[in-house]
């Protein structure tokens, strides 16, 4: 019997669990912020539902759950302090100077700040900054790849609509 090559999911699945929901939330993280490459900044914008959701605000959306989850959560620092809306729907207004290039970017810096902010923490450790009370890391990645998830498949039928495909 011959070998075979290892996949990267075998890879994987090798792995501790940590390394994994690193692997899967930075898969999602990187779909979403690609759901606005090749789009003009009109078609970025454009509203095809009731709510706030674009796929621009989709996108900046996603920085503000970053730092929720990722700076509010883990440093305890108020929402003021940090500098990002009160409320999740906020977060998906579009300002003037939005576009997909800041907003990308802004996500950019949001994603590598969350990634040094749990670099020392175990996914058993405890954090004390969500409204919820205490929580241990574990329980942020479960949300936080649920969150992504959602919005990725939001993205998918929004830039589906917008591309005519």
């Amino acid at each position: 019997m011959t070998s075979q090559p290892a996949t990267s999911a075998d890879a994987v699945t090798h792995q501790p669990a940590r390394v994994q929901f690193d692997v899967f939330l930075d898969e999602h993280r990187t779909a979403l912020s690609d759901c606005l490459n090749g789009l003009t900044e009109e078609q970025a914008r454009r509203s095809l539902v009731p709510s706030r959701t674009t796929l621009l605000g989709l996108v900046k959306h996603a920085t503000f759950v970053e730092k929720v989850w990722f700076d509010e959560a883990i440093t305890c620092r108020p929402r003021t302090e940090i500098g990002i809306p009160a409320t999740p729907d906020e977060s998906f207004i579009l300002d003037d100077g939005d576009t997909i290039a800041s907003v990308q970017q802004a996500y950019r810096e949001a994603c590598g700040a969350s990634r040094r902010a749990v670099a020392s923490l175990e996914l058993d450790d405890l954090v004390h900054g969500n409204r919820r009370g205490p929580l241990p890391l574990r329980w942020v990645y479960l949300h936080m790849l649920r969150e992504l998830a959602q919005h990725c498949g939001h993205a998918d039928i929004l830039r589906e609509q917008i591309l005519g495909r």
